[in-house]
């Protein structure tokens, strides 16, 4: 290489252009990553794919050494004996479609956990194995790339052009992957700094040469990737800027919890039979949403539950780690707050439904509070004790992991027909985060509280008979339905911002909003269950 580089000098650099387009396409297996292993993509590369690459140009630069003088043709096709040159064309058609679905499927995984991160505007993710949660199909995506595949092929109608486009391409990736490594050497495998320095120096510098030789192809149609990159990052940055702004709107204009505890006959709020779950952003506090919905409506429900569904960037959360549940306030306001986590790769529908889940949940939040209290403060009465509690909001445990003695106060009941704890209608069918499944033909579960009628009520503690009656309203508004609140924000830039803000947030978030999946689709909520609240986003 050096003495090649040394005897071309320019023009050799400016060919390496061309000499990387010999490795373009074998980087897409690892789009797999999200389908196989780490060993099954090692094992593949090492003694499938590296050694036909090898082999495929050892072969044709054999050829080329013995019939150089005499052919003006350099292409692979010329160096294939005639009796085979249809069957390894036959191969190569195969061999690219399999790597344009490596590019795809490397496509939808990115959008995948970029929109659970909140970087990228809702679409619809279908989950087309129930065994396999890394299968996914977007549909919106898939149209798109179409698209773009054939404007590219009209467009450029030159495969030196698209070589360019996909050799700059690929060369960034390996630039910024190289780059990226260099910091997890450092901040996740904890080594030295030189050791990160020393593997960005050797693999930079090689991977700089090969840009550098790419660059000088920009306007012969390495624009391309440059351009969409550009477009791509400006969708992203403009989504996540607006809701990180929402965020900070809501965290600043929410309701203090003793303005929660102050509603009701005096000031004419009255308390409807049912379970309302108003899902926020927020994990502490009353969100302004709810106030706005009281105000117009001054009625909630008999139970309260704020829901807010959060995006970890982790790849998984345990089902045991995934719900953490508190009171808001007192006991007796049946009022509770619920954080629901997914990691960026979890499947967010499962197979019982949502609000069962939920509940079920809450009852198990209930039987262990009460038994926490009873434990710390056996003696105490209760009534005093509640009416003693700050107004501030209980912590919240993580329910799955903690441990109480007791017999259950509910128990599952396995169905095979589909059930629905809204409100009765039976087209309801789950209710899911973002991400989709595509119909199977799961068990659903119901929950069913078991309560004691025995004779012994006489014996009990005051504990026992409150958490009875927390049980019975937790049973008594399930059967009552559920209603589901949330937000139907419009989001404006405030007087006095830059004309980049403004069209930014006026006319680019309000234009992604409106032709994106909405909450209330992405949620899966049933229409004749769903209460929005327009809320104005002066950000």
């Amino acid at each position: 290489m050096f003495k090649f580089l040394k005897k071309t000098r320019k023009g050799g650099w400016m060919s390496l252009g061309g000499i990387l387009l010999c490795i373009t396409g074998s980087e897409a297996m690892f789009a797999d990553l999200g389908h196989f292993s780490y060993a099954a993509i090692q094992t593949a590369f090492t003694f499938l794919v590296y050694p036909a690459l090898i082999l495929a140009y050892m072969g044709q630069a054999a050829y080329l050494s013995q019939h150089h003088p005499t052919s003006y043709q350099i292409s692979f096709y010329v160096s294939v004996p005639e009796s085979v040159r249809w069957p390894v064309l036959v191969v190569a058609i195969l061999a690219s479609v399999v790597g344009s679905q490596a590019i795809i499927s490397g496509t939808f995984s990115i959008i995948n956990q970029s929109q659970s991160l909140g970087c990228f505007p809702r679409v619809k993710v279908i989950h087309t194995s129930d065994k396999i949660h890394g299968q996914i199909y977007i549909p919106e995506i898939n149209w798109v790339l179409m698209i773009l595949c054939i404007a590219v092929t009209i467009g450029f109608r030159d495969t030196k052009h698209m070589g360019n486009a996909s050799g700059l391409a690929v060369m960034t990736v390996m630039l910024v992957t190289t780059c990226l490594t260099s910091l997890v050497i450092i901040l996740c495998w904890n080594k030295p700094p030189l050791v990160a320095l020393s593997f960005l120096l050797f693999f930079g510098s090689v991977e700089l040469l090969y840009f550098s030789a790419s660059l000088t192809k920009f306007t012969e149609g390495a624009w391309l990737p440059i351009l969409l990159a550009l477009f791509l990052m400006t969708i992203m940055f403009v989504w996540h800027y607006a809701t990180i702004k929402k965020y900070e709107f809501d965290l600043h204009n929410k309701v203090s919890l003793e303005w929660l505890l102050a509603l009701g006959p005096s000031l004419g709020i009255v308390r409807v039979p049912g379970i309302g779950l108003v899902f926020t952003d927020l994990t502490s506090g009353i969100p302004a949403n709810f106030s706005r919905f009281v105000t117009n409506l001054p009625a909630f429900h008999r139970v309260l539950v704020f829901v807010c569904v959060k995006s970890v960037p982790v790849p998984y959360v345990p089902l045991a780690e995934r719900y953490l549940v508190g009171r808001v306030g007192p006991a007796a306001h049946r009022s509770y707050r619920c954080i629901v986590r997914y990691g960026y790769r979890d499947v967010h529908q499962e197979v019982d439904s949502f609000e069962s889940e939920l509940i079920a949940k809450l009852a198990d939040f209930i039987r262990y509070d009460w038994y926490r209290r009873q434990q710390t403060n056996p003696y105490t009465d209760d009534d005093a004790s509640h009416s003693n509690e700050s107004s501030s909001e209980c912590r919240l445990a993580v329910i799955g992991t903690v441990a109480f003695s007791g017999t259950p106060g509910y128990e599952i009941e396995e169905s095979v027909q589909p059930e629905s704890v809204s409100g009765g209608f039976s087209t309801v069918e789950s209710v899911t985060d973002v991400i989709e499944m595509e119909p199977v033909g799961a068990v659903q579960r119901r929950v069913r509280f078991a309560i004691d009628d025995d004779s012994e009520s006489d014996t009990r503690t005051d504990m026992e008979v409150h958490l009875r009656e927390e049980l019975e309203d937790l049973l008594a508004a399930q059967e009552a339905g559920t209603a589901f609140i949330l937000g139907h924000s419009h989001v404006r830039a405030k007087q006095g911002s830059s004309v980049l803000k403004r069209l930014a947030i006026n006319f680019g978030y309000n234009f992604l909003r409106r032709n994106c999946r909405g909450p209330d689709v992405t949620l899966k909520v049933p229409p004749v269950s769903l209460l929005e609240v327009g809320m104005v986003y002066v950000v």
